[in-house]
Parts: C-alpha cells; sequence; structure tokens
C-alpha cells in the first residue's frame, strides 16, 4: 500500500488569510481559547521567534513592535474549511482516512505518478479552497508524515516528497533527528539520547525487543514503520465513537448556580446536536466542574456521573440531565474556570434498548430534533434553542479578536462592493 499525507500550511492562519488577503506577508498569530497562547503563527510570525503554545502576554511587547496580526479562534469557521478541503481530496483519490482539522492521510495504492498527482491535489486543494498545503508519500504513516515534513522545509521538492522508495528512504533517514519522527516526544527524545540514538537512521538500526525495552511496544511499531512494515492501516470508515465530550474554560469566572446552569445547558444542547449529527444516543452522562490550580482561592474539583434511563440523543432529555447531574456538583463559594458534558455508552440511534419506564413519544422526539437540526443548518447555529441557553452569556470564552464566521452564518457573509 501506498499511503498518502495532506497537510493544511499554518491551518488557521491560511483559513484566515482566504477572506482577509490583506495578512499575505504580514505576521500573523492565532490564539487559542480565551485567548490564552498561540495555537498557529504563520511563518512571518515564526521567523520573529513565537513558539507555538506561547502565552499571549509573553510576545505582547513584540506585537506592537513588529506589528503583528493577533486573532481569536474561529472553529467553525476552521471547521468548515477543513470540509471544503475534504470534498477536494474525495473527489481525486481512492480514499481519505481524516486525520485532524488539518490533516488525512490518502490512499494512493496504485497511482503511477504520485508525485504529478500531489502536486496536481495541492493545486486544486489551493485554488478550489484557499488553502496552501503539502503532500508526503511512503509505504506507511510514519513515513508519510515524515515525508510531508520534509516536503515544508524543503523548497526544492516543491511541496511534495515521495519516499516510497527504500533507497530514498535509506538515504534520508540520518539527516533527520529523532525528535522530528511522528510519535516521539521529549521524554522520549532524553530516554534515545541515552542510548546513543539522535538521530532516525540510529532509531532504525535499534533492536525491536531493545526499542520494546526502551519506548514500549509504541516505540517499537515506530521502528518498524520506519523500516517500511505498516502497523496502523488506513480508516478509510470511520470507526464508531465511543464517547463524546463538550468542555470549556470560561472567559470569566463563574460563581453563581444561574451562570453554571445556562453553561451546562449550553453544552448538552450543543453535545446532543453532535450525537445527532453522528446518529448515535447516549447511555450515560457525566458532568463536571473545576477551579483553577493557578488561580488563589478555595479550590474544587468535581464530577456526577448517570445513567440515562434510556440512551438518547434529545435536547431536552439531555439538558435536563445535565442539569440534574450539575446541581449535584454545585457548591457556591468557588470561583470555577471549567465544566464540561461528556457522554458514553454511545450506540448507533435505533440500536438503543428502550425502556418501559420512559413516558416518551420516542418518533414525535426524533421528528422534533429533526426539525431542529433542519432549520439551525438553514438558518445558523442556535436560530431554534432552548430558553435555558441564553445567547448574551457572561460565562462565554474571550474571543475579543475573532473574525466574521464567513461561511456559516448568513449575518456574517462577506460583503461586495462594486
Amino acid at each position: 500500500m501506498t499511503i498518502g499525507l495532506i497537510d493544511g500550511n499554518n491551518f488557521y492562519v491560511s483559513a484566515e488569510r482566504v477572506f482577509r488577503p490583506d495578512l499575505e506577508g504580514r505576521p500573523v498569530v492565532v490564539l487559542s481559547n480565551n485567548d490564552g497562547c498561540a495555537v498557529s503563527r504563520s511563518q512571518e510570525a515564526k521567523d520573529l521567534g513565537i513558539q507555538m503554545g506561547q502565552p499571549a502576554h509573553q510576545f505582547r511587547d513584540l506585537v506592537q513592535r513588529a506589528g503583528i496580526v493577533v486573532l481569536s479562534s474561529n472553529y467553525e469557521l476552521y471547521g468548515d474549511m477543513s470540509q471544503r478541503v475534504l470534498t477536494v481530496l474525495r473527489d481525486m483519490v481512492p480514499g481519505v482516512e481524516p486525520y485532524s482539522i488539518d490533516e488525512s492521510f490518502l490512499d494512493m495504492t496504485g497511482v503511477p505518478d504520485l508525485v504529478g498527482q500531489g502536486r496536481l491535489i495541492r493545486d486544486r486543494v489551493r485554488r478550489w479552497t484557499g488553502i496552501p498545503c503539502c503532500v508526503g508519500y511512503g509505504a506507511t504513516k510514519t513515513l508519510a508524515k515524515l515525508a510531508n515534513r520534509l516536503a515544508k522545509k524543503r523548497p526544492a521538492l516543491g511541496g511534495v516528497c515521495d519516499l516510497t522508495d527504500p533507497a530514498d528512504v535509506a538515504a534520508v533517514l540520518p539527516e533527520v533527528p529523532v525528535g522530528d519522527i511522528w510519535g516521539i516526544g521529549r521524554a522520549t527524545v532524553a530516554k534515545l539520547d541515552a542510548l546513543g540514538v539522535q538521530t532516525a537512521a540510529q532509531l532504525v538500526g535499534l533492536d525491536l525487543e531493545q526499542a520494546r525495552q526502551a519506548l514500549t511496544i509504541v516505540g517499537a511499531r515506530i521502528v518498524q514503520e520506519l523500516r517500511g512494515e505498516p502497523c496502523a492501516a488506513l480508516e478509510l470508515v470511520a470507526p464508531t465513537r465511543k464517547g463524546m465530550a463538550v468542555t470549556r474554560s470560561f472567559g470569566t469566572l463563574v460563581t453563581s448556580w444561574a451562570d453554571m446552569r445556562e453553561a451546562l445547558a449550553n453544552y448538552a444542547s450543543r453535545a446532543a446536536e453532535r450525537l445527532r449529527h453522528h446518529g448515535l444516543v447516549a447511555g450515560t452522562m457525566s458532568v463536571f466542574m473545576h477551579t483553577s490550580k493557578f488561580r488563589p482561592g478555595p479550590a474544587r474539583d468535581v464530577m456526577k456521573t448517570m445513567t440515562m434511563i434510556e440512551a438518547t440523543a434529545d435536547t431536552m432529555l439531555m439538558v435536563e440531565a445535565a442539569l440534574q447531574l450539575g446541581r449535584a456538583c454545585w457548591r457556591g463559594g468557588y470561583a470555577y474556570s471549567k465544566a464540561g458534558v461528556i457522554l458514553a455508552d454511545l450506540v448507533a440511534a435505533g440500536r438503543e434498548q428502550p425502556s418501559m419506564l420512559m413516558q416518551r413519544d420516542r418518533a414525535r422526539s426524533g421528528r422534533l430534533m429533526a426539525a431542529i437540526d433542519s432549520i439551525n443548518r438553514a438558518h445558523g447555529r442556535e436560530t431554534i434553542r432552548l430558553a435555558s441557553s441564553r445567547l448574551r452569556r457572561p460565562w462565554a470564552q474571550t474571543m475579543e479578536r475573532r473574525t466574521p464566521r464567513w461561511t456559516t452564518r448568513w449575518a456574517e457573509l462577506p460583503v461586495v462592493r462594486a
């Protein structure tokens, strides 16, 4: 099998630039939830020394001196742009396995001209979505990831790197630090350094039993994959989810039950919507809330779990359960920084075990939820919502610099003026 990996370059920044061409050539940083730290940087921002995950307050002075554009995360936009890229890919290659919002593995088995097809893919994705990307090929996922990294780092490759030939792999591995290999973190780098292993070639030379003892079974599999022996097959059919969660850090510390109640109602509504999108129902719900370990004051970290009478994806039932659990968790006198709703025991809708204790019209509930989802898809999320989830939320995440959700909200569509 020949595996490809396509990765959007600086994806969040690139998605912003599609609708903000004035950002081209300028240093741009996208911040995490609550505008906390850098999660995406343009190449210009990287060249200024801004690190991935660096707290925003640490480069505040540099923002002023260098004219860096700082934006809040716009996840609704990024998710939609990711789906557009996937649509292009599924029309061009035999199989696609989405790996993250900006990466997908590709089944390229039988494709005769890998480099030519890679350039065609890059060109079409860029022209049809505006997202620049690079493509790497290998006999395994690990080699495809390495090839993609080289495609980004070596301009002479033109954004496409083919490592399907074992001779090319052997020539490259001595030049690759072990820390650049997919799955090798800082702690693992330290262990390997103690063994005298600094390059990917030296890692490949390890005996499998030695690799297993030093790095566990995961490390042994990395060695095998670097040798061209696949240990992780492509998942061209998405596996059934086993769990789901909607959790958020608050933009403002929550000290009242009224605000916590609204937050939990919102999270449960979002979780129910996600369940229906995936054709699932949940049999177990957990609710948690906790204070920040980085702030002074009394600390609290609590979670409560409930088994539903009947597995469901009905928003009203989910919100009712979340508020019941939240009330059991709640204790006044604390400043809560985060809360969430976690779902487990997920099964395909229609395959859940009905309960004789559940007094509800399941068909009517299904029609109501389908109608709500249809309206919200057509007119924007929360066009129809429960009264317990209000629109002006003091606990909502800080997004002071978020750009419009250009592609998913009617009221925020870009306007072209003659």
